[in-house]
């Protein structure tokens, strides 16, 4: 994969959303925390710096080593890495007199300035800070200023070094992609050649090149991520790619003999394999999202490893990890603290031989449907709402039963089958229902009930990094409630989840 953008992470809520610019500028990027640099730094094209929580006067604020890049690499400082580069080069960063966070107009523009080609003066920025440059680094040029910050953006003479104190990001700066295009096209000279097309030809090559003549298993779940992983597979390997569909007990309803049916005809070698059973009795009494998490897939690797020996020679385990997974599984101090575990990321215990290959680790999952299409998978099943690995298991807070399975199972069924009914399901991102542990009172004919309630959600999304509710009609959310309660044994209430990511996240646990 080309190294063509580097962007090292301090921690800000919207890092993932300047390497999701990037990448709709076709440029391809990658994030990693600003005290684990690559090693191969001299191999990309530029460089971003995010923004950050902490201040840059804090004894404990980020401290990156720039060696290896000013001077050397085209540079874009954001935020927080404007007020680094200004604090330790001889400017100077102070308290906000009052705190700059929202919506700002630039009101100076610097006249010729390439960084700010096809931006009009007023253009609207957004601000997230509480310190401000009062002083320049040394060899500053100031480039922009809003009403309340006067140095809003700045380059430095005699390097390819640009910081700015305002979040090109975000879609509240109207010309942020304008800018960041600016700097990575028309100043840093990278080509946009990040498209589908390439993706697949350059991923097979490479497939090719590094399986050989390998036999390969892959976990297929019948999302998008795993079914895009298995075509670009069999194109670069065919026969070699064992597909593998586990039926581990917490799928949807009747999902395990749809998802097989599926995938007939699209010349992949799939094997079914049921071990629910094995699942349940691994999850039998643990109520804690992470240990539900590890559990399933502890199992997940002994399932794979038994079928791996049934099939003589297997060298590999292909995956359908993306992009957010390996983001959200990175834990340093400061940066993209882990927000949970995902059982496809972090290697295979020692006991299992294989070795991973992840044609889609470097991918969003739009660009992943993207990467689909190109391969001519069917919109249909390229349409489907995610999945989490763990499946039910995760949307059932407390401990696993059988019965708890089944009643979100039928839950689930009803909400999902009626977006599709009404028109619904493709404006949504991701929805299911979650089983609550706790039960509620309620009033059916003549008697009075105490059984459970379940959450529906919704939310719309474009890579899952961050997510929105959706306003599903109400008079479609009343005939859901109601179809639930009338059909479904056991549950009396449901609520709707109106919570945005962040602060909360997709899933409840």
């Amino acid at each position: 994969m080309q190294h063509n953008v580097l962007i090292l992470d301090f921690g800000s809520q919207y890092t993932q959303l300047i390497a999701r610019r990037v990448r709709e500028l076709n440029i391809f990027c990658e994030i990693y925390p600003y005290n684990q640099p690559p090693k191969d730094i001299a191999s990309f094209q530029a460089i971003i710096l995010s923004g950050s929580p902490f201040s840059v006067r804090a004894e404990d604020a980020p401290h990156p080593d720039l060696s290896q890049i000013r001077g050397k690499k085209p540079l874009l400082a954001v935020c927080y890495g404007a007020q680094y580069l200004a604090h330790f080069g001889g400017g100077e960063v102070a308290p906000s007199n009052t705190r700059e966070y929202g919506r700002a107009l630039l009101n100076y523009v610097k006249d010729d300035e390439l960084f700010f080609d096809e931006v009009a003066l007023n253009s609207q920025v957004w601000m997230s800070h509480s310190d401000t440059i009062t002083r320049l680094p040394e060899n500053g040029m100031l480039l922009a200023s809003t009403h309340d910050v006067a140095n809003a953006a700045y380059k430095i003479e005699g390097e390819v070094t640009y910081g700015i104190q305002f979040h090109p990001e975000v879609y509240h700066s109207v010309d942020g992609k304008q800018i960041l295009e600016n700097f990575l096209v028309k100043i840093a000279g990278i080509e946009q050649n990040f498209t589908p097309n390439n993706f697949v030809e350059d991923i097979v090559a490479e497939l090719k090149e590094k399986l050989q003549d390998d036999l390969v298993v892959l976990g297929l779940s019948g999302g998008v991520d795993s079914t895009v992983a298995a075509v670009l597979l069999n194109k670069a390997i065919g026969k070699n790619l064992y597909c593998i569909f586990v039926n581990n007990g917490l799928l949807r309803k009747n999902e395990f003999a749809n998802v097989l049916k599926q995938y007939e005809g699209m010349g992949l070698n799939v094997i079914g394999v049921d071990a629910s059973q094995r699942f349940m009795d691994a999850l039998a009494g643990i109520e804690e999202p992470e240990a539900k998490r590890k559990a399933i897939g502890k199992v997940f690797v002994e399932v794979f490893d038994d079928e791996a020996h049934k099939i003589n020679n297997v060298t590999w385990l292909a995956q359908g990890t993306i992009y957010p997974d390996v983001i959200e599984s990175v834990s340093v101090k400061g940066p993209s603290a882990t927000i949970k575990s995902h059982h496809n990321v972090g290697g295979l215990p020692d006991f299992m031989k294989l070795k991973i290959v992840e044609p889609l680790r470097m991918l969003f999952k739009d660009e992943v449907r993207k990467v689909g299409r190109a391969l001519g998978i069917d919109e249909e099943l390229l349409g489907r709402h995610p999945f989490p690995g763990p499946g039910l298991a995760i949307r059932i807070l407390g401990d696993i039963t059988p019965e708890k399975v089944q009643i979100l199972q039928e839950v689930d069924h009803i909400f999902i089958q009626g977006l599709k009914d009404h028109g619904l399901y493709d404006k949504v991102w991701q929805a299911g229902a979650i089983l609550l542990p706790v039960n509620s009172v309620g009033v059916m004919g003549d008697e009075r009930t105490y059984e459970k309630v379940v959450a529906l959600r919704a939310v719309e999304s474009t890579d899952g990094m961050t997510a929105d509710w959706v306003h599903l009609p109400y008079d479609f959310l009343t005939m859901i409630s109601n179809q639930i309660i009338n059909k479904v044994r056991g549950v009396n209430r449901v609520v709707y989840d109106i919570s945005s990511k962040p602060p909360a996240t997709i899933e409840w646990e």
